[in-house]
């Protein structure tokens, strides 16, 4: 799929799974009593919204402001992670197997479960365990619905006008005007479709989201140090 070419490199955010992973446990062995919960984001965008960009920065800011590890999480590194059977059975079995909020939300799906279904339930297992434990930033999959329960979450979603996401798209992937406006709109309606069959939300939908940011105005590098700034203050870091 095109979107692939600007999407970051799964090796890269596999390897920071791993590190992640490592420091979770190395802060379990010392730790005698319950830390404060450590937050998760989501960030959800339009199709041709710059989203990726942000994702990164933001990582990159977390890290700096709160002295920890963080992990960047979408549907590609979890199709990785299920793929490399060592890394699963590392990473995986240690992640909010007796989790509550996980059958909350799970509870709250059609029972009415087809193959395409099962395969996302299993994500949204994953998904729901790495949110729990915190420090992570969740891409798409749903995140701020199926997180919706966890109190130390926070959500945000990018949009844009036409022109803009078909420009955005036109750029960074060499397209033409034409084939990328057709990209955009058969991009998002398949994820509207997606939302509306799976989770039965309307992910357009502004009371998910702690902030919303047009992204003909605020730029990757705005929208990041923004999200940044209101979870630190927020979060008390």
């Amino acid at each position: 799929m095109p979107e692939n070419l600007f999407i970051p490199s799964v090796d890269l955010r596999i390897g920071s799974l791993e590190e992640y992973n490592r420091r979770q446990k190395e802060k379990a062995a010392l730790q005698h009593r319950k830390s404060k919960p450590r937050p998760c984001l989501t960030l959800s965008r339009e199709f041709g919204c710059e989203g990726y960009p942000v994702a990164e920065l933001l990582r990159e800011l977390m890290m700096q402001r709160t002295g920890d590890e963080w992990v960047l999480i979408d549907k590609a590194v979890l199709e990785e992670v299920a793929r490399r059977n060592n890394i699963s059975e590392e990473i995986l079995r240690t992640l909010g197997e007796n989790n509550r909020t996980l059958n909350d939300v799970l509870a709250t799906f059609s029972p009415n479960w087809k193959s395409e279904q099962d395969y996302f339930r299993l994500l949204s297992r994953h998904v729901v365990a790495l949110a729990e434990q915190g420090n992570v930033i969740i891409v798409e999959l749903g995140g701020a619905i199926i997180t919706r329960h966890i109190e130390h979450s926070f959500h945000f979603r990018i949009y844009g006008s036409e022109s803009f996401k078909v420009a955005s798209l036109a750029r960074r992937l060499s397209l033409a005007p034409e084939a990328a406006e057709k990209l955009m709109h058969r991009q998002q309606k398949l994820r509207d479709n997606f939302t509306r069959d799976f989770l039965d939300r309307d992910d357009h939908d502004p009371a998910l989201y702690h902030m919303l940011f047009n992204n003909n105005h605020v730029s990757p590098g705005g929208i990041a140090h923004i999200i940044a700034d209101f979870v630190c203050a927020r979060h008390g870091e």
